[in-house]
């Protein structure tokens, strides 16, 4: 069984005694300014990916692949979030920080599984618009519902297995130098630190495995925009390269952002130099990323802003007839 050093020297099973979550440093005010900084970036995370759903799902208009697979990532987006923020939340206050040992294998487990159903999705979501631009004749369908339904199911698999074999891998390990994670979560690499066996075949698993997921994931989005910057080049119209360059460009922007964030954390050998610069760059893409990517998707596209404003007109002529 695994067993932990506490502070006071003690050995006890960390499957009955859990972990306990450091999480960020700082005095009190420090402490209540971060609490604040988090709670106000997640709430308008909720609201802004609740948004996004209610309105694909609303507007008639955006019921086609790109909305239904941005319908998704808005989706794994507020999961994400909610996997990991609540419960930082709740301990910067608390005295215990404390979290069950089956706690912490469930929130890496679903972590691991959202994570990577991102970073695969983004790249079905390249396909998609590769498709859509350079195949239009040919989009209905390749694209049809049932084949978006069927990719989208298996982005989830494959995020699923890397889940699965990332999270049995970590939690066979005996955690005996320490219960203490020096982090606002439990991932990888900070439970690494406290297993008192070698860890390499964990770490060359984790490079393989996200690095293969990364890499794949860049691949296809590299491929798929060289394909379309190729398409825009040919377009004599001026409004159809605005448009294309307007939903390319967010999901150009969100491909960034989160790919170049996990490969940080996870796509390179050793990983961050620190557990503080990694607690600063894992809050970048559980907290900022999610929130930001339907900041981005509908401030920069125009068929969200126009549903937004019809659904809005929908209900101020609903709430007028009420009256």
């Amino acid at each position: 069984m695994a067993t932990s050093v506490h502070r006071n020297g003690s050995l006890t099973p960390v499957s009955l005694q859990g972990f306990v979550l450091v999480g960020f440093g700082g005095s009190a005010e420090t402490q209540a300014l971060l609490f604040a900084v988090f709670l106000v970036l997640y709430v308008v995370t909720i609201l802004g990916n609740l948004t996004m759903i209610m309105v694909i799902t609303l507007d008639a208009r955006l019921h086609s692949p790109m909305y239904f697979f941005l319908k998704n990532l808005s989706f794994v987006d507020l999961c994400l979030s909610s996997v990991i923020i609540p419960n930082a939340l709740a301990n910067i206050f608390s005295s215990s920080k404390t979290i069950s040992f089956a706690g912490c294998a469930t929130q890496f487990f679903f972590f691991s599984l959202l994570a990577a159903t991102e970073a695969v999705l983004l790249a079905v979501m390249a396909y998609d618009r590769f498709m859509a631009i350079c195949s239009p004749l040919r989009y209905p369908v390749t694209m049809c519902p049932m084949t978006c339904a069927r990719l989208v199911l298996g982005t989830f698999c494959v995020a699923c297995l890397n889940s699965i074999v990332q999270t049995s891998l970590t939690f066979q390990l005996p955690f005996c130098s320490s219960n203490y994670i020096d982090y606002f979560f439990c991932d990888v690499p900070p439970l690494l630190q406290l297993a008192c066996a070698s860890t390499a075949i964990n770490e060359l698993v984790m490079f393989g495995i996200c690095g293969f997921i990364i890499v794949c994931a860049v691949f296809v989005v590299i491929i798929s925009y060289g394909y379309i910057t190729v398409t825009i080049l040919r377009m004599r119209s001026g409004s159809g390269r605005h448009k294309v360059f307007s939903t390319c460009g967010s999901h150009m922007t969100a491909v960034s952002l989160f790919y170049g964030t996990g490969f940080v954390i996870y796509g390179q050998p050793g990983g961050v130099a620190s557990m503080e610069q990694g607690k600063v760059v894992s809050t970048i893409y559980t907290l900022v990323i999610p929130m930001l990517n339907p900041l981005i998707y509908s401030l920069r596209n125009k068929d969200v802003k126009d549903a937004l404003r019809r659904l809005g007109q929908r209900h101020s002529l609903v709430k007028e007839k009420g009256k």
